[in-house]
């Protein structure tokens, strides 16, 4: 094996082998810390210089931004270095281990996403900052999994950091300039309990649930007849009823119930204006009578993204991969990154399926797809003159 390959290899089990769960539940949190502070220490030895930002209030968890060059515009190649919790009496192989075997690498983030960032620092190699008339950016962003605050500090702090953007996500190495939103809401309703026998004793949550539920159905069939786009797989915005539970015995009227639903927009569907009217319609359901709607938001919501077709970043990764820029349904960084004035296309080795699973893995045979794709694109928006801008 070239020493090259064993490096990247090699780095890619050390990413692996460091765990750095982000979730939204204490007991599984972990700090990103360490994954960071080995990307730094690699990256400042290739020559890039290194920032190292923590999240407001979150010391133990940083994003970090890594710079070859100077100047305006330039290529960020984005990755997020967190991962899900796992469960690791599913697993054949240590989630850490990054094992080899079958062709391919084993581990905790080896689809979703570590491997990338491992690969952005390879293709970076054969380049130094003479070589370049544009930056190039190396960003490793925090909690992704949990909520997007990594990106959403970079967004707040309103800090370009360059035209176009590559985020790492696994698409099977075909490029994409959309994807759908993510709302989630939990709908509380609080009624009186009350002897079952006499129904007047009582206001009953959970038909007042069932009245709300029928709005939803009539709401998402609206929106659904409204909004299509054919670039998906799923054509139309969904809406899924995810969660319910309410009331505690039979013989009592329910006072309280609470259901959680999950909305995927498409782009063009603000989150804003979804949220407004999902309270202004299920508020006129429930305006008479005593019971009492609520809604808390269960985080904050992820923009569905759109590229342009035209920009330069998407033209690009269709001619070297030979595929047509697509859609796809899961949510990520990439609204943040176009908020911050950059061009997105979400392109990575690896499935999407192969992510939060058990036995994650990434097959070899991708590695150099990847790497080639990657200084092809460096060349392209840092090496060559203003024409490719």
């Amino acid at each position: 094996m070239p020493t090259s390959e064993f490096r990247l290899l090699d780095h890619i089990r050390q990413l692996i082998a460091i765990p750095s769960v982000s979730s939204a539940s204490p007991q599984w949190d972990q700090s990103n810390r360490p994954v960071i502070d080995l990307l730094a220490g690699w990256l400042e030895q290739a020559g890039f210089t290194v920032r190292i930002e923590p999240l407001p209030d979150r010391p133990d968890k940083a994003n970090l931004i890594a710079t070859l060059g100077s100047g305006p515009g330039g290529l960020v190649l984005a990755g997020h270095t967190d991962t899900v919790p796992y469960d690791a009496g599913r697993w054949h192989y240590d989630p850490f281990g990054g094992i080899v075997a079958d062709g391919r690498i084993y581990g905790l983030g080896a689809t979703d996403m570590k491997a990338f960032l491992a690969l952005a620092l390879a293709a970076a190699r054969d380049f130094t900052a003479r070589d370049l008339r544009r930056p190039l950016v190396i960003l490793a962003t925090a909690n992704e999994e949990s909520g997007m605050e990594g990106a959403r500090a970079l967004a707040a702090a309103g800090q370009p950091l360059g035209r176009h953007a590559l985020i790492g996500e696994p698409t099977g190495l075909k490029p994409v300039r959309m994807h759908k939103g993510i709302l989630m809401e939990a709908i509380r309703i609080e009624g009186r309990s009350g002897h079952s026998s006499d129904p007047a004793l009582g206001a009953n949550a959970l038909e007042g649930m069932h009245r709300v539920i029928a709005e939803l159905l009539q709401w998402r069939a609206e929106l659904q007849a409204r909004y299509r786009n054919p670039l998906f797989a799923v054509e139309v915005p969904t809406l899924n009823l995810g969660h319910i539970h309410g009331g505690d015995n039979p013989n009592r009227i329910c006072a309280d119930c609470e259901l959680h639903i999950d909305i995927r927009p498409l782009p063009g569907m603000a989150l804003a204006e979804l949220r407004g009217a999902l309270h202004e319609r299920l508020g006129r359901v429930l305006v008479d009578g005593e019971l009492k709607l609520s809604f808390t938001p269960l985080f904050e919501g992820i923009e569905a993204m759109e590229t342009p077709a035209a920009a330069a970043i998407v033209r690009a990764t269709e001619e070297l991969t030979g595929a047509p820029a697509g859609a796809v349904g899961f949510g990520t960084e990439g609204p943040y990154l176009n908020a911050l004035g950059m061009e997105t296309v979400i392109l990575g080795p690896g499935s999407v399926e192969c992510a939060h699973q058990p036995d994650e893995f990434l097959a070899l045979a991708t590695l150099n797809p990847m790497l080639d794709l990657l200084r092809s694109l460096i060349g392209r928006f840092c090496v060559q003159d203003d024409r490719a801008q």
